[in-house]
């Protein structure tokens, strides 16, 4: 405008044509900047891998020792590999986060996104970061997608009203921006993906189920906690200390692992070798590679099996043990099947245990459950209601000698099968948790523990699912949730309330900054 009226009034005068000319170099300059809105895409799809990355290895917090020992196995040194990742991924996303405001702040004054080379790599190589980390998840650790399916149901009430707050936040500089914009194809590209997300976000509550959304009064009791190996966020795993530790914080039972020596003594060993828990390597650096069943009981009891837990200090909390405990840490030796189960008798501890049938050529490979047997029913004589019998070979023979234990299936199975083989209690892996079969079990008198449970709110997606009892390496940290985390109290009718009156406000908040 400027320009015409310049020209039309002083076309005779050099200057004045000169300034008009400046005038149109700014006006064209500005043309280019105000519909370039191609530049800030790249930053808004790297910030949108980054978030879905960094979200999933958050929520997969429970899982993160399975994968710290994984890598131990493979390289032979341990290191907080997963802890690692979890900071790397944080950074990341706050400075392609940082780039993202920056960027929106420039297009709502109708300016370019100008970035400097080392940004431009570093949006690169944020993206390629994400993506090979996503890839590599879904191929490598394909259980921790259910993990994350199963955070949904406790934390998706709480992003979704996020989400429809960051949109309300967005609608500003994207209205300007497509104003702006002279061409309708470009008002198109920049409107259309925005209200396409908004109405994804208007609607996802109607495919979404959180057994957190509850009416008061409605929520179940607190799920007992059994012991992972006793507690080996403190102790050196299947020890008396771990145990010990256990009972002290107020579990209700304890979970180990049971295989047999060379010379018939049931003890507790998780791994087939003595490498990861014992000081093998000391005593018997020529055996390390053998299995533990191999070993007689006499040369187990010279291996100590607490000094790896303060040279690896392998789980979080390490730091804050006191002197006396790390000195009993050190003293822990090879725990046996019999004194382990006389502490839970003495204490009235619920037990479950895996057993390890001996490898071929061990001479109680075809005696080990009647050893195991002899232990629980002659030598310990814990009472019989305690026992969680899991094995599921012989399971007859085992009910008619051992009248009373409490039957386990590691397995979901149908109702009638269950009922018919007298089983009182399923066992499952925590990614099978699933509220509708959880109620469908207890109408059969059929309770249901699910393993491993570390996390609170994966113990509050439990507790709200209506589960009896989790087995958790965390006793110590989950005695002390009081309620769920997440907890919505209200009905799902109120909650459909809440959703449908955040969708219109939302809506109407939008609508105006676009009108304005």
């Amino acid at each position: 405008v400027v320009r015409r009226s310049l020209l039309q009034r002083y076309e005779h005068q050099p200057f004045i044509s000169c300034l008009a000319g400046f005038y149109s170099c700014r006006w064209k300059r500005y043309q280019r900047e105000r519909t370039e809105p191609g530049k800030c895409c790249c930053s808004m799809v790297t910030f949108c891998f980054s978030l879905v990355f960094l979200y999933t290895w958050g929520e997969g917090k429970n899982d993160y020792n399975n994968f710290d020992w994984y890598n131990y196995g493979n390289l032979g040194f341990w290191f907080l590999w997963s802890l690692v990742i979890l900071i790397v991924a944080a950074v990341l996303f706050a400075y392609i986060s940082l780039l993202l405001v920056l960027a929106m702040c420039l297009l709502a004054e109708g300016q370019q996104l100008y970035l400097h080379w080392s940004h431009k790599i570093g949006t690169f190589l944020v993206l390629g970061f994400s993506i090979s980390s996503l890839f590599a998840l879904s191929i490598l650790w394909r259980d921790h997608g259910k993990t994350v399916r199963l955070s949904f149901q406790v934390t998706a009430p709480y992003l979704h009203i996020g989400a429809i707050v960051i949109m309300v936040l967005l609608a500003w500089p994207v209205a300007l921006h497509a104003i702006r914009a002279d061409k309708k194809v470009t008002q198109v590209i920049i409107v259309g993906p925005y209200l396409a997300i908004l109405l994804f976000l208007f609607l996802i509550p109607l495919g979404m189920y959180s057994p957190c959304i509850r009416e008061m009064g409605t929520l179940g009791p607190k799920p007992a906690l059994i012991g992972h190996r006793g507690a080996p966020m403190l102790a050196p795993e299947n020890t008396e200390m771990s145990f010990m530790k256990t009972i002290e914080h107020g579990g209700d039972g304890l979970e180990t692992d049971v295989t047999i020596s060379y010379d018939g003594v049931p003890f507790l060993m998780h791994d087939d070798t003595l490498r990861r828990t014992t000081n093998i390597q000391e005593v018997y650096p020529n055996d390390t590679g053998k299995a533990a069943s191999f070993f007689s009981w006499d040369a187990l009891q010279k291996l100590n099996a607490g000094t790896w837990f303060l040279k690896n200090k392998p789980f979080v909390g390490m730091g804050s043990l006191s002197e006396a405990d790390q000195n009993q840490a050190m003293n822990q030796s090879i725990y046996t099947l019999s004194s382990f189960l006389r502490l839970a008798d003495s204490h009235n501890k619920l037990v479950i245990f895996d057993l390890y049938r001996p490898p071929e050529k061990h001479p109680y490979r075809n005696l080990w459950l009647r050893k195991v047997l002899d232990v629980i029913l002659n030598e310990s004589k814990i009472k019989r209601h305690l026992v969680l019998w899991l094995h599921n070979s012989v399971r007859s023979f085992v009910q008619s000698v051992a009248p009373g234990f409490q039957h386990t299936m590691g397995r979901k199975a149908p109702i009638e099968d269950l009922l018919k083989h007298n089983i009182v209690k399923l066992n499952l892996v925590y990614t099978d948790m699933s509220s509708e079969d959880i109620r469908k079990y207890a109408e059969a008198n059929i309770t249901t523990n699910f393993y491993v449970v570390n996390e609170p709110w994966l113990y509050s997606l439990a507790w709200c699912s209506g589960a009896h009892s989790v087995t958790t390496n965390a006793v110590h940290l989950l005695k002390d949730l009081s309620q769920p985390l997440f907890l919505m109290a209200m009905t799902p009718q109120q909650y459909n309330i809440m959703w449908i009156l955040t969708d219109l406000t939302s809506a109407f908040l939008i609508s105006l900054i676009f009108a304005l």
